[in-house]
Parts: C-alpha cells; structure tokens; sequence
C-alpha cells in the first residue's frame, strides 16, 4: 500500500487494488519499520517540459481534452516510471538459456509458487529446464520494456490470470512486432483450445496441470508426473448427507423477522444478515425470489408486478440500509403503486460488517413518521418489549403489537393495498453478547431451562425460535431437546414453543451464569508435563483447522500464529468465514516456516500436516477434507455432534453417523494417527462452558507431537490474547494431558461427575421384567428393565404388566420366525412404552415433581436459584389465552403435589382432563398400537421383518403436545396406512405361540 500511496502521488493518477478473497481475508507475518518502504519518486517530461499534474474539477468543455492528454501521455508515463524506478515488476528467476517464461500476478503469483514447490520444482530446477518467471505487480499500465526484455530468448510465454484475458492481451500486443517473438499462451493453447480457465478463478490443481504439461515437453520428469498424481487425485467420497450452512446467530432478532410466512410466499432479500435466509427451508422464510444491490430492494418487484399473476410481494430489508439507500427504493415503490410489504429489521447496528451505528435514524418514532410521510399506506411496529415506548409513543395509526403476533402482522399488512412496512424492533443479538462482556449492558438474570423428562423432542420450540441454541438431544427415551447455555443470547422466543417442559430460573448472588458454575478443579502446571516427540515438520508446517463459525476457530489460528511470530518464524495465514455467522462453516489454513518463502495462503490438494477438526461434519466435508494426505497428514477431532440449523427446526434431520464422520478423516490421515477427542464434553466438565474445547484440542494436538512450536509460545500467545486467560491455559494443559496422562485426567473426570447410584429393581419390577424372556444382557433386557418401573410410577404395576406381556408376545414370535433376532422385540418394547407413557396432567405433574429437576437447578445456577414453571393450562387454552403463565416452584410443586397421585383416575369416567380431545387420540393410539402389535405377532417372519420394523418403529413420529401432537398423528396414520398395505401374511412362517400370562 505504500507504493500504491506513492504512486498516486508521484503521478496524479488513481490507484486501484484488486482485492480477492485470498487478499482479503489472509494474513501474514511482515518486517516493518518506517524504512522499510522508500519509494523512488520521479520526475518526466512532457512536451518538451517538466510535467507536473495540476488536479482540476473542470470537467467539462475544453478542459476534459487536456486531462485526457495529460493522462496518456504524462500521467500513465509517469507512473511506468515510478515501476521501473522501484523495481515494481520482477523478473524472479531468469538464465540466458531459458524457453519458457511464466507470467503472472497478485496472488495467482504466489501460487504459482506453491504449484512448484508442490510438484518439486525449486529455482534451481526452473534453471536447469529453462524456465523464466515474471512477477508483475503493476498489471496495468503494463510496462513493455520490462516484458519484451523478459521475452527475449524465449520460444514460449504462458500467461496465468484468473478470468478474462487482461494481462495476456497486453503482452501480446507488446510483442506483436518483434520478428523473434514467442508464442503467448493463456487463454488458448497451440490449436485454439481452452488451456486457462475463463469462468473462474484458478487454483493451485489448475496451475499444476498446466505447468506440469507444458514443463514436460521440456524434460523426462517422473518425479513431477508423480507429485503431480497427488495433488490432482480424483476424490471417490460419497456426498455426505448432511453439511453444514451459515446461520442467524442464537438470539438473532432475524429469527423472527425473516419467519413467519405462509409457504409459497415470494420473497426478495438483499444486503444484510438477512441474506441468510436462502439458507433455510422456504417453509420457513418464504420463497427467496433473489439478492437486490443496497438501494434496490423492491425494484425487481416494480417491473415484474405488471407481467406476474401474483398481487403482493414481501422485502427484507435492515435500518443501516434504509438508512443508506433503502429510502429512495420504498420511495419508488410509493410512486409506482405496487402491493408491497417491506419488513424493516430496526436492529441500531449494521451487524453484517461489525455493528457500527446505524448512521440516520434517530429512532423507530421518527422512522415510522418519515415512512407515513413518504406515502406509506399502513406500519406495524413488532418487538419483544412493548414497554419501551411507553416513554416513546409512535404516531397515530402506527400499530405496536408484540413480536409473538408477527405473522398476524405479515397477513394483516399482505391484504393492505399500496406499500406497507413492517418495523421489527430488536437490537443485534451478538452485539448485546458483546455489550455485556464489556460491562454496558446488564447481564439478564433470568435463564431458560428444559426438563428433559417432559420434553417430547417434538422441535417446536426450535421451529418457534428458528434459535441455534435450541440442541436436539438423543437421549434413553428418543429425541430430547436441550438449551444450550454458552450460545444462549437470553432472547426468550424458545418459550413460544408449544410444551409444558419449559423452566425459567433466576441466578442468585452465588449463581452460575450463562455458562454454568464452574468446577473447583485443581491448577495443572507446565512443568507437570512432558514434552512430545515431534511427528510432523518443524521447518515448513501447514495446518487447516475446520470448525463453526462463533466458536473461536479464527482465534485459535491466530493465536497459532502469534506463537510462530513469537518464536521468529514467518507466517501465512487464510481465514474462510463467508457468510459464517453463528452455525457456519470456518475454515482457517496456516503456513509456518524458518524463513521467508513466497508461498500461497491457502492450503492445496494433500498439503496439510496438522488437521484440526474442531467440528466433525465440517471436517468430514470433502471440500474441506481435501488438504489431508494418508502418507502426511495427522488429524485431530472433536466428537461432539453440534447440531446444524436444519436440525434444529425439523425433527427428521438427523446428524450423520459419528463413525461414519470419523472414519472418512481418519482414512485421509496417517495410518494410526488420528486422534478423537470429546473436547466439549471434557472441558464443560472442567470448566462448566464447552467454550474452551477447541484450545483444549489444540493442546491434544501439541502433545500428540503434531505442532512444531514451544507450549511457551502458545501459553504467551494466549496471554496475549487477555480473553479468560487462566482457563485457556488450563485448557490447552489438560488437552496435553488427556494423551501424556489420561489416566489422571479420567479420574479427575469421574471425580467431577455427579455421583448417582441406578436404582436396584425392586422384587415386583424383577418380576414383570422377567416375563419378557430376553437373553441376558441384551438391549431388550435393558430396555424392558429400564420401562417397567417407569410405568408402574406412572400407573400402576397392572399398566407394567400389560406392557411386558405385549413385548414378549412380540420377542416369541420375532424369535421363532425371523432367525432369532429381536430388533422388532426392541422396537415395540421402545414404542409401546412411549404411547403408554403420554403425557398428559398427572404425568407433567409427576415429572416436574421429580428430585432430579431440582438438583440440575443447583447444579447449574447455584443453590439460592429460584425457578418458574412455563406452564399453559387447558383452561386457558379453551378461552383463547395463548400466553404461558410463570408458575413460582414452591407454587408448583404444592399444585403438582395435589395433582400427580390423582393419576389414578386417568381413564376413568372420573377423570377430569379424559374428555379433551389430545387425551381421546392419546387412548385410541395406544388401542391402535396394541392392535398392531397383535398383528405384528401373527405375521412377522423372515420376508417382511424389514417393514415389520418401521412399523413397530413408527410411533417415534408422535411427538409434542396439543396442536403439534396432533398433526405429527396425522403424519404417523398416513405412514401406518402405506406402510401396512406392504405387511404381509407370511403363513408359510406362521405358527401358533402360547402367550404366557401369568407368571414366568
């Protein structure tokens, strides 16, 4: 930049900088001193005179003609002087035998570089073949002298550029005169064939064939064609089924914003966070018609409208854009009388580029005033706190409504004639995370928490809060969900989900916060370590470290790289983020070397030493993978499955099989190097956060001897960093020490988990488990063992029985019939027990009674941490109310007290809550299921034991409470249905089977 500077003002001409992904998001480390630049200032002659460039504003008449003039011939020389002046394009490598030359520029230079290094071609080799490389760092104008003294000799010059022909056009026409000129190359070959790619920008794969075909016309190079096999290798992964894509941030006000419209409904988004939204299912967000430059959102609308059978269109669009430009597009919108809604995020920062203010917008009041000004036929303003304008009243006719009704307000606003607008008042959720890191916004006390014994993992809450911190669990009864503390942005929208299992608790003085109370685990020193025996490079080390965007990837590898400045190395670095907001793909790549070396930031094919997987599904992503080699790579994993944003709102994606994750990294590593590590789970343990996890692996990484730095180092660049430094160090010492003394950090481990001791049957449980004849310690042992004391605390020992008599029914006939397997035995055992377990009042009583659920309260918040149960009443229910009421717990639980022993009126005619309708299908399900059961019994065999087994598995769909229950049984009837008529009657298999019914 220095040079550019100097240029500019050595010749009056603007200078531009080609910024590209590689430039824009790398890093490096530099020699710097305010000498470290001279730039050679020139002076040329034009006419005849001293040139000297005298800015003027008159463009226009006669002037224009002696600007033109100046910049062609004094300015543009000018600036070709300053390049030859300071050296600005290099012949880097050259002999006087050379045949072929390579040009080049930017970034494509250095890795064109790499390209080399990779394929084992070092200077001295470019020698002895002949080849001549050219560095041009001034592109344009580009300076002939210094490309025909580069060509002369040569039969061959290639051009590499991304793209169009820029620099190859210029070359050529350069050298059209001379009578010895060489063949220029680029974006065509010898026969007029593409050879450069033209659509895209090149990498270092497309560089190795093209280098490595034409190098080869020069000279036998086995060695070449070897490392070129390498680094172009076809990849046979299969796709995997799930990847990872960029999502709001837990808490983000878009989680609303962009939601709540009808399916089918087109959509246009534009600049800002929003953009996100072509990432989510169009359900969810609408259809998203496509992207609108700042300043024109609505305007592809304005032309399409008349030639489009649809009447009404829907925009996002964010403050800081209104604020730009958005203004004259609403305007435009205005004039041309379209039916329009605009939905305006009023978030008080450009969140997308660093939650700057949002610079012209005094306030929602004066916005609102300013848009019924401009025309506007109607806006309602959303948020989640009305209060706030009880001070700021907005003007008349604007609607305030709470953000709880924000699809109401979509409908109502969509069947208003003209241009309305729909302000969403919610400040940026990470920027209120960073305000109260820094002590400017007071930390809320109030903390969201599932009992997971009442939760039925039906996804509402994640579907009603669009949040990542919504975590689907697997636990012993299915799908559980989970609140996940660290990410938690305290925003609230979770308990909008219909389900009973919602608790609010308030920390106390002694309280655990948003990451839990922390262990009082014991100081490890350095010293109590021993240091690793090196098994990667120590002079030239490549490291990709994958992860979520978030989560700190991008501050590992910088502290990475602090620790090789600390130590004297050089440094290149790249960070991938894109549009990684919280739950998206980071990719961070790390060259690190003795000395300087012109080398390109971005990790090639097999180029990786170190693979630090701080996410499983990113790591085990292709794209990703590709920088591993099994003969070099050591890999590093964590094996936490995190769940991705898809996950969170629809119950039917599931993560990917972890085996299958950890095998395609591992088959891309050094046999018996790869390292799995649970670093999540290990230092929520330790620490009471998982937000330390990935410097936890870093130091199994050290340990393992895949880092070619000093623990010192990385220990000072953490201290560096001033962020929990204490806990990072602990934490990066206990990732050492999970490999150089696991045992001891185990027993450290057990002694930190709570201790619970598994209840022993009692002799009834015993008894109606024992009717069900599994082998022992098989999973249907486990399963039945697990079941019957659960439903005898739920009914009655009669309702246990039951449920073990049904199973073994099932377990006989499976046994007899399908060659001794059990899976559809298991399957019932699991289904049955979930449709005998609904939950209705007396059992939500029961759960929420439970010890259990205190005890997690304790543990997470703190002994003087008071809770409240989100319950909904049926009553309420019935008259329209749809808010939750916040039940004290000492209320609760005397309330609980009096209803979970009436249990013993469920089903009964006595029954209060039997007549509802949920509790009606509830019973019929259950009659249904059993019947099903009978059937299975009757007809399962070896032919149709694959569907007999989706069926006995169906029942998993029906999940959630009221509403939601009942559409998944919708969902589950049609499945019985299709899946019944594939049922069948296996009576060549059949046999009559005793069904015991009394005691075994």
């Amino acid at each position: 930049m220095s040079h550019a500077v100097a240029l500019s003002r050595s010749s009056g001409l603007w200078v531009a900088v080609k910024m590209s992904t590689t430039v824009a998001d790398g890093s490096g480390s530099a020699f710097v001193s305010p000498d470290r630049v001279r730039p050679v200032m020139v002076d040329i002659e034009l006419d005849g005179k001293p040139y000297v460039h005298q800015p003027s504003m008159h463009l226009y008449g006669g002037s224009v003609m002696g600007m033109e003039h100046s910049q062609i011939y004094g300015r543009i020389e000018a600036a070709l002087a300053y390049a030859r002046a300071n050296d600005l394009n290099r012949v880097t490598v050259s002999t006087e035998r050379d045949r072929i030359g390579i040009i080049s520029s930017g970034k494509t230079y250095y890795e064109l570089r790499q390209t080399l290094r990779e394929l084992g071609i070092d200077d001295d080799e470019l020698r002895r073949l002949g080849v001549r490389l050219l560095q041009l760092r001034m592109p344009y104008p580009l300076d002939g002298t210094v490309v025909r003294s580069f060509a002369r000799g040569l039969s061959e010059i290639l051009v590499l550029e991304d793209k169009r022909p820029f620099i190859e056009l210029f070359v050529k026409d350069e050298l059209y005169a001379l009578a010895d000129r060489p063949l220029v190359l680029g974006k065509l070959d010898e026969q007029g064939r593409p050879l450069v790619p033209l659509h895209a920008e090149l990498d270092t794969a497309s560089i190795a064939r093209l280098v490595a075909e034409r190098l080869g016309r020069l000279d036998d190079l086995p060695d070449m064609q070897r490392r070129l096999e390498r680094v172009t290798r076809p990849t046979t992964r299969p796709a995997l089924p799930l990847a990872r894509s960029p999502y709001f941030c837990s808490g983000c006000p878009h989680n609303t914003s962009v939601a709540a419209v009808e399916p089918g409904t087109v959509v246009g988004a534009g600049t800002g966070c929003h953009v996100l939204a072509v990432f989510m299912r169009p359900d969810d967000v609408g259809d998203i018609l496509g992207l609108t430059a700042m300043g024109n959102e609505g305007a592809q609308w304005i032309g399409a409208s008349p030639f489009c059978d649809l009447d009404h269109f829907i925009q996002n669009i964010g403050d800081g854009t209104y604020a730009h430009s958005g203004i004259l597009a609403i305007r435009a919108a205005v004039a041309s009388g379209v039916n329009i809604t605009y939905k305006l995020l009023y978030n008080d920062h450009v969140a997308m580029t660093g939650a700057q203010p949002a610079i012209g917008i005094r306030g929602v009041p004066d916005l609102c005033r300013e848009l019924l000004a401009e025309g506007v036929a109607r806006v309602i303003v959303t948020t989640e706190d009305t209060a706030r304008y009880a001070r700021a009243p907005l003007p008349r006719g604007v609607d305030l409504w709470d953000r709880s009704r924000f699809a109401e307000a979509t409908k109502t606003l969509g069947a208003v004639p003209g241009v309305t607008v729909l302000i969403h008042d919610q400040e940026c959720a990470t920027e209120k995370r960073r305000r109260r890191k820094r002590g400017t916004l007071e930390e809320p006390r109030t903390r969201v928490l599932i009992n997971e014994a009442v939760c039925e993992g039906c996804g509402d809450c994640g579907a009603a809060s669009n949040c990542l911190s919504v975590h689907p669990v697997s636990s012993e009864l299915g799908r559980k969900t989970q609140i996940h503390q660290p990410s938690c942005n305290l925003d609230y929208s979770c308990l909008q989900g219909n389900c009973p299992s919602f608790v609010t608790v308030t920390t106390g003085a002694s309280g655990g916060g948003s990451a839990g109370s922390r262990p009082n685990v014991p100081e490890l020193r350095p010293e109590d370590l021993p240091e690793p025996e090196l098994i990667v490079p120590a002079d030239e080390f490549t490291f990709r470290i994958s992860g979520i965007g978030g989560t700190g990837v991008v501050t590992v590898a910088q502290t990475l790289a602090v620790a090789a400045l600390l130590e004297g190395r050089f440094v290149r670095g790249l960070d991938q983020t894109g549009l990684a907001q919280k739950g998206g793909p980071v990719i961070s790549d790390l060259r690190i070397t003795t000395a300087p070396v012109d080398q390109a930031n971005k990790l090639t094919v097999a180029d990786c030493d170190l693979y630090l997987a701080c996410d499983m599904l990113a790591g085990a992503q292709q794209a990703n993978l590709v920088v591993a080699d099994p003969e070099r790579t050591v890999s590093v994993t964590s094996t936490a499955q995190v769940p991705t944003g898809q996950m969170v709102v629809d119950t039917h994606v599931e993560f990917p099989d972890p085996a299958g994750l950890l095998e395609r990294i591992a088959s891309a590593s050094r046999p018996g190097s790869s390292l799995a590590v649970d670093s999540p789970g290990i230092a929520e343990q330790l620490f009471g956060s998982d937000q330390t996890a990935n410097i936890l692996l870093v130091g199994a990484a050290y340990q393992a001897g895949a880092l070619p730095l000093d623990a010192e180092s990385i220990e000072a660049a953490i201290t560096l960093n001033g962020v929990q430094v204490d806990t990072n160090l602990q934490a990066f010492r206990r990732g050492r020490q999970l490999l150089s003394d696991e045992a001891a950090l185990a027993q450290l481990l057990t002694e930190l988990r709570p201790k619970t001791v598994a209840p022993q049957p009692t002799p009834t449980e015993s008894w109606i488990a024992s009717i069900v004849r599994a082998e022992h310690g098989s999973e249907l042992e486990r399963i039945v063992l697990s079941r019957v004391p659960m439903l005898i605390a739920y009914q009655d020992v009669a309702y246990a029985r039951r449920y073990a008599l049904r199973v073994e029914q099932v377990r006989v006939a499976e046994v007899s019939r399908a060659g001794g397997r059990t899976d559809v035995a298991e399957a019932v055992a699991f289904s049955l027990y979930k449709l005998m377990a609904y939950k209705d009042e007396y059992e939500v009583a029961r759960l929420h009674r439970d010890p259990a659920l205190k005890a997690e309260v304790i543990e997470r918040f703190g002994p003087d941490a008071r809770y409240r149960f989100m319950l909904q009443p049926p009553m309420m229910k019935s008259l329209g109310l749809h808010k939750k009421i916040a039940v004290p717990d000492r209320v609760g639980d005397a309330l609980f007290a009096t209803l979970a022993p009436m249990k013993r009126l469920r089903g009964t005619r006595f029954d209060p809550f039997g007549r509802d309708h949920v509790r009606v299908v509830e019973r019929e399900l259950l009659a249904e299921f059993e019947a099903l059961v009978d059937e299975l019994a009757a007809r399962v065999g070896e032919s149709n034991h694959a569907v007999a087994l989706e069926l006995a598995q169906l029942p998993d769909v029906v999940r959630g409470y009221d509403d939601v229950k009942l559409d998944n049984v919708k969902t589950y009837k049609e499945q019985l249905t299709r899946l019944r008529a594939r049922l069948t009657d296996a009576s060549r298999d059949r046999v009559d089977l005793p069904l015991s019914k009394g005691a075994p």
